[in-house]
């Protein structure tokens, strides 16, 4: 699943109200944290995360190490901070995130 600068652009405003939940301290990147941000995008479809000045990885590389490992797409990097997506598999969810779709050109 690859995003479009649109759909980012979409999420982009969408991450600016959300609180950060996922937090990379100088342990880096766990199985704890991993089982963490998945419950999480399960749950909401995108967080937000920060890595702390005490660790070993910068925000570009924590959010590129955890996104394969959750399946899911990095948003945006920004400052300390980073945001990633993917779509729930709940078919039941209510505030499910709608995509906006890309028109092509002919």
């Amino acid at each position: 699943m690859d995003l479009t600068s649109k759909q980012r652009a979409q999420l982009r405003g969408l991450a600016n109200s959300i609180d950060t939940i996922l937090i990379v301290g100088k342990d880096g990147i766990g199985d704890n944290l991993v089982k963490q941000a998945n419950d999480a995008l399960e749950a909401r479809e995108l967080i937000k995360g920060k890595v702390l000045e005490n660790s070993l990885l910068s925000p570009r590389e924590a959010a590129e190490e955890l996104a394969p490992l959750t399946r899911s797409e990095i948003v945006q990097v920004i400052g300390t901070k980073f945001v990633l997506y993917r779509p729930s598999h709940k078919k039941d969810k209510k505030d499910k995130i709608v995509l906006v779709q890309d028109k092509k050109r002919k």
